[in-house]
């Protein structure tokens, strides 16, 4: 009997002995999602200040025509002799800007209807996400080209497009997580407390439920890259001679054989910029 209390004894301090060891471990960061922030710190101080990074202005000829990469032109020069990296540094301001506005719309639109539609329930609920299935139907750029067709070209109607796509995805995450939520019991102390239905919609249910939407909100701003450098390629974005990402790789499409730098370097600039945005997004819902 001794021995038999002795071992339990010492097998509970071996998992209290665990559990301070597990509290004390800092839990560091992947080196993959340390390269993802800093490919994103760097690509946002290109578009906050790029004339302190651009070796050139972005109109500016520099050299011939078609030069290839070199020391002085990491990134070689275009067709007129524009350097390749500076319009690409410039060019970020154009794609930031434009998937930042798409997405801002998108939460903000998304998390509205979501959250009326998970905490009113009933026919609203289903009218919401009706009109959410709709637009989940229509292929993204389909419906982007759809709308810019009817605002015109330019940035802020390109993004607007864009955000009115991303609108669905992020009103099903919320009321998902909304009709969670609200079945919890502290929801339901809340509202035997005498919380109103605002109160509690502000208070308790949405700001438990707004985590999964940051890691969406990261995955739809890659998104928002890629759907905006398409809409550039085919002309709906930025006009020449604004440098934007999809439009550079544009202006290089038939030179794929004898200048490959031209749309390359740019092209490796919008794939980083989405796979470090997915991972980004991939380590927030980790921790959800």
């Amino acid at each position: 009997m001794t021995a038999a209390v002795t071992l339990r004894a010492a097998g509970t301090e071996a998992v209290r002995v665990a559990h301070r060891i597990e509290k004390r471990r800092i839990a560091l960061p992947s080196l993959t999602l340390i390269l993802a922030w800093l490919v994103i710190a760097v690509v946002v101080v290109w578009a906050v200040a790029p004339w302190w990074l651009a070796p050139s202005g972005p109109y500016d000829p520099v050299s011939g025509g078609l030069t290839g990469p070199s020391a002085a032109h990491p990134f070689g020069t275009d067709q007129v002799g524009r350097d390749q990296l500076a319009r690409v540094i410039f060019g970020a301001r154009e794609s930031l800007l434009g998937a930042g506005i798409a997405v801002t719309i998108g939460l903000g639109l998304g998390v509205l209807l979501g959250a009326i539609s998970g905490s009113v329930g009933g026919v609203v609920d289903t009218t919401i996400m009706r009109i959410v299935d709709v637009l989940l139907a229509v292929p993204g750029l389909l419906l982007a080209l759809t709308l810019v067709a009817l605002l015109g070209t330019g940035t802020i109607n390109t993004a607007i497009a864009v955000g009115i796509g991303s609108i669905a995805g992020f009103a099903r995450l919320v009321r998902s997580e909304v009709v969670t939520v609200r079945e919890t019991e502290y929801v339901e102390a809340a509202y035997s407390s005498g919380g109103s239905f605002f109160t509690v919609l502000f208070r308790h249910i949405l700001p438990n439920s707004l985590l999964p939407v940051l890691a969406l909100f990261a995955l739809q701003f890659g998104g928002a890259i890629l759907a905006l450098s398409t809409l550039g390629f085919l002309g709906y974005g930025v006009q020449p001679p604004d440098p934007e990402w999809g439009m550079i790789i544009a202006q290089g499409r038939n030179l794929l054989s004898s200048a490959p730098w031209v749309t390359a370097f740019p092209g490796l600039v919008i794939l980083l910029v989405v796979l470090s945005s997915n991972r980004i997004s991939q380590s927030l819902g980790v921790r959800r």
